[in-house]
């Protein structure tokens, strides 16, 4: 069966100063964090990837990661293809607020690849590094029969998941069925670290609860689009009806919040794929030198090697 992997990579990280930090280099001979994303998708099984970007940082991406990419897929049998995402791509009968200068967020990246969609997919941010143990649960949970209406989400620990240098952005996780399903979804800003464990604003948070680190699978007849294609157009349409006006410069349509939605109004499942891996990513400059040495070490202990991609022609 076809997998597809979606990854997410058309912002441009304000808060790591202007960069674009899913393309800063952290491996030993200039990886970035994609490369091993893109390693462990492949090491897992999925043989399509969708790269989503927007037009203007096109030339830059393909210069540091796409044709270098597209060459070892192309040897190993994985499809690769292009997905833009813009400012103006909305709902018919709708117009961009005159100010606003960013996309509509991870709701609108994923509609921005939907022509291109046509079997079981999973979605992931660029700039996030998961493991392997994740991708291959994620993978494994898609070539199997699943309703319609079934999500799956990697479930990370939330103390595995927080950055030594600032506030994150979690999808704080209400889990039923002995931990088994979802049953809501709270998008959660400005989670840091704390004296006392994570807190939010004040709020203290349970270390070992789930969250959503933008990790998921959809599933789909092979040759089909996703059932989840139509729900996430439909959401994008009320959205403008109804969440734009209020915040045209700044609202977003983001993944976790609409599926917070479907899980409340009952009308999909999620199933939690748990993975025990730490979470690292480059939310801001400072989190680097971290980002390098966590990928130095994996190196050390042989969780990949010094020559990333040279295991997957074994």
């Amino acid at each position: 069966m076809k997998t597809t992997l979606l990854i997410m990579a058309a912002g441009i990280g304000s808060r790591f100063g202007g960069g674009i930090k899913q393309l800063e280099p952290v491996g030993k001979h200039g990886e970035i964090i994609m490369d091993y994303s893109i390693h462990d998708t492949i090491k897992a099984g999925f043989n399509k990837i969708i790269f989503i970007i927007r037009k203007d940082i096109e030339e830059d991406f393909r210069e540091v990661i796409g044709n270098r990419i597209e060459k070892i897929c192309t040897r190993l049998g994985v499809e690769t293809e292009y997905a833009f995402q813009s400012l103006t791509d909305i709902p018919e009968g709708y117009t961009v607020p005159g100010d606003r200068t960013k996309p509509w967020g991870t709701g609108q990246a994923v509609l921005a690849a939907k022509e291109l969609i046509h079997e079981p997919f999973a979605v992931i941010n660029a700039d996030d590094y998961y493991g392997k143990e994740a991708f291959v649960r994620l993978h494994n949970w898609l070539v199997m029969d699943h309703e319609e209406n079934a999500i799956s989400m990697a479930g990370f620990i939330l103390k595995n998941t927080l950055s030594d240098n600032g506030g994150v952005t979690r999808g704080i996780c209400k889990v039923t069925d002995g931990h088994t399903h979802v049953a809501d979804v709270v998008e959660t800003s400005n989670i840091i670290k704390g004296e006392e464990g994570p807190e939010a604003d004040g709020r203290k948070l349970d270390p070992e609860t789930y969250v959503s680190m933008n990790m998921w699978g959809f599933p789909a007849e092979e040759g089909k689009a996703p059932t989840f294609i139509q729900t996430l157009e439909e959401g994008f349409e009320e959205f403008f009806r109804d969440i734009v006006p209020d915040n045209p410069l700044k609202a977003e349509y983001l993944l976790p919040s609409l599926i917070g939605e479907l899980l409340r109004d009952g009308s999909y499942t999620v199933k939690v794929l748990p993975t025990q891996d730490k979470w690292f990513g480059v939310t801001y400059k400072e989190d680097k030198p971290m980002v390098v040495e966590s990928f130095r070490k994996l190196i050390e202990e042989g969780v990949y090697r010094e020559e990333l991609f040279s295991d997957l022609s074994d």
